[in-house]
């Protein structure tokens, strides 16, 4: 659910959507580390102006630690 919100939701803002690739890792009980992959190009687009962009990504998903009560990282890296 949090993975889909998160790809749809960035493929709104890249200018390369088709090369958005995402990855959910469980680290701990209770606390998962996703990591989105995107055009070099992209990375400025998602984490924004002082961060501002991912901040909004990550304030959406709290929500879904209620009903969950997981607890998510998020990391943006490009493809190399």
């Amino acid at each position: 659910m949090v993975q889909d919100f998160i790809i749809s939701y960035a493929k709104l803002i890249v200018k390369y959507p088709q090369k958005l690739r995402i990855e959910s890792f469980n680290i701990e009980e209770g606390y998962d580390e996703i990591t989105l992959y995107t055009d070099p190009q992209d990375v400025g687009k998602l984490i924004g102006k002082e961060g501002k962009m991912i901040s909004a990504i990550k304030t959406v998903i709290s929500g879904c630690k209620a009903r969950g009560a997981v607890n998510y990282r998020i990391n943006i890296k490009p493809i190399e």
